[in-house]
């Protein structure tokens, strides 16, 4: 862990977020060199940029690229919606995993794709709908003169755990395209497309600046509310946008990779230990972070048992409880 003081200096941090760029960067260049056909570099430099339409050129483009840049984008997005719901919850145990802010947003996806396929541009919003309800369901269960981080967690993993059943019965009922969702479950970047892409930029996108924009916003609500009243900021109004910009990064997240558990938590809390606690650097820190993680994690899990591929959710179910469990010993549950 570094220490205090040199956290706090803008030079260090400045230093901090370049190198948590240059491991987004590498994670990038490696995943979209390795694979059953291995290029190099300048192979891959060259071939994007001629676009003869080669075996090459197709593998980039239709398969690796996709996957790579679906990858950061969501990896960033996991990461800063956990990022900003630890801000709000003061809770460093808040992630849209644990408190059932996924597992909201993945049923209402599920009910979509089973039930109204035809509707499948309305993916992300109806996720959006789920997540949200799901994330002022578990706050207002968990609430009781302030949040404790018990009742927070329990609250969160009964939630998830009745949205889970429920998607569970709709899969027994619609057992010709369990396979499909079962993949959707477990959470996968395999056989993602510029479909995919399109579909949910444009809320990753507007969700990472709107959020970014606001991070000093954050650092006031960790305050306490007493505090942030009395500097002037209106506490549950930017409560509740910040709540609903985290549960539109998740949403647009699940609703097109599936569940990916712990990215939500690890990633803030890794780069809040070498940057500190200030949200004007801890969001963007959590972004490049994310990004970098999942798509590392990706490449660990095409290549590890080369021809077989662990889903990425795979990879994180193994990294993320021992994790958490070091969390929940060491938080003392009242700060972000």
């Amino acid at each position: 862990m570094i220490g205090g003081d040199m956290r706090q200096r803008p030079g260090f941090r400045i230093v901090v977020l370049l190198l948590l760029a240059l491991f987004a960067v590498s994670a990038l260049l490696c995943a979209m060199r390795c694979g059953s056909r291995e290029l190099s570099y300048a192979r891959i430099i060259e071939t994007l940029w001629n676009a003869d339409g080669g075996t090459d050129f197709l593998i980039l483009y239709y398969i690796r690229l996709p996957r790579v840049v679906l990858g950061a984008m969501v990896g960033a997005s996991l990461a800063l919606s956990g990022a900003i719901l630890q801000g709000v919850m003061r809770n460093p145990l808040a992630s849209p995993g644990i408190i059932g802010v996924s597992a909201g947003g993945a049923l209402t996806a599920v009910a979509i794709m089973l039930l109204l396929p035809q509707f499948a541009g309305l993916l992300v919003p109806s996720a959006f709908c789920g997540a949200l309800a799901t994330a002022v369901l578990v706050y207002a269960l968990a609430w009781k003169g302030g949040i404790q981080p018990v009742r927070l967690i329990l609250s969160g993993v009964a939630v998830a755990s009745m949205l889970s059943a429920l998607v569970s019965v709709m899969l027994l009922f619609n057992s010709e395209r369990a396979v499909v969702i079962l993949d959707f479950m477990i959470g996968s970047l395999s056989a993602k497309s510029w479909t995919q892409i399109q579909l949910v930029w444009p809320y990753m996108a507007g969700g990472v600046i709107v959020s970014l924009l606001l991070a000093q916003v954050l650092n006031i609500l960790v305050l306490g509310d007493e505090v942030a009243t009395g500097l002037g900021l209106r506490v549950e109004l930017m409560r509740v946008i910040l709540l609903a910009l985290s549960a539109l990064l998740a949403a647009a997240s699940v609703s097109v990779v599936g569940l990916l558990g712990f990215v939500g938590l690890i990633a803030p809390h890794i780069v809040r230990l070498m940057i500190g606690s200030d949200y004007r650097y801890l969001l963007p820190g959590s972004v490049l972070f994310g990004a970098g993680m999942l798509v590392w994690c990706d490449t660990v899990g095409r290549m590890a048992l080369d021809p077989v591929e662990l889903p990425v959710g795979i990879i994180l179910a193994l990294l993320g409880p021992p994790f958490f469990l070091y969390l929940l010993r060491r938080s003392d549950g009242h700060e972000a």
